[in-house]
């Protein structure tokens, strides 16, 4: 009889972490058409957000003519079970002269954001920001020229890999270590933006389904 119990113990602590590292948290479900939970936030005119299938599948698409709206979704996400986030991009073309490192150029054909909170002491409140930049190179970090609370990470430049699908799986502790020489356990708002308002150009994208997996 102990050693059946003892097995269904260990049986049962396989199970869990097997659930663990299979364990997924979907923050849009855009294949699907479905933005529950996402909200709007305009800097200047409005991005046009709406879902279609010319990408070649159902997906978010964002039109930006000189205007800056984004969408977010407040959701307390914890890092210790969940640490990757995952999602999918398409940009058919990028901006042209922009200095993304000044706030005359702060624009982007596509970009993903993580948001810590600061609370009540919301001038704490963080942020990282994955772009497709339209010259920076892969892999290059920027503090956001608004704001040293935002850092900025390229993951696409250029036309490289423009018209077509192109999937990201960003380890987000170690990206908020790295860019802010800090520790988290949690986010708690994910959100993207196609902008143009700077630049007075224009720009569209694609974006797939953002999911947070645990590995």
């Amino acid at each position: 009889m102990r050693h059946k119990i003892l097995l269904g113990v260990v049986l049962l602590a396989i199970a869990t972490l097997t659930g663990a590292a299979d364990e997924t948290l979907v923050i849009g479900r855009f294949s699907a058409g479905d933005l529950t939970g996402w909200q709007s936030k305009s800097f200047q005119g409005q991005t046009r957000y709406v879902f279609d299938e010319h990408s070649g599948r159902r997906a978010l698409f964002a039109d930006s003519q000189g205007a800056a709206s984004g969408l977010y979704r407040e959701i307390r996400v914890d890092l210790r079970r969940t640490p990757f986030l995952d999602w999918s991009w398409r940009v058919d073309r990028v901006l042209d002269g922009v200095d993304e490192r000044s706030k005359a150029g702060d624009d982007y054909p596509a970009r993903v954001y993580v948001v810590v909170s600061g609370g009540a002491a919301f001038w704490n409140t963080r942020s990282l920001v994955y772009v497709w930049s339209s010259n920076q190179p892969v892999g290059a970090t920027w503090n956001n020229a608004f704001t040293d609370n935002a850092r900025v990470m390229a993951l696409r430049s250029g036309t490289r890999d423009a018209g077509r699908w192109v999937s990201e799986k960003r380890d987000i502790r170690a990206d908020f270590k790295r860019l802010f020489g800090e520790e988290i356990d949690a986010i708690d708002a994910v959100a993207l933006m196609t902008d143009t308002d700077n630049s007075r150009q224009s720009a569209t994208a694609w974006y797939g389904d953002i999911v947070f997996t645990a590995r």
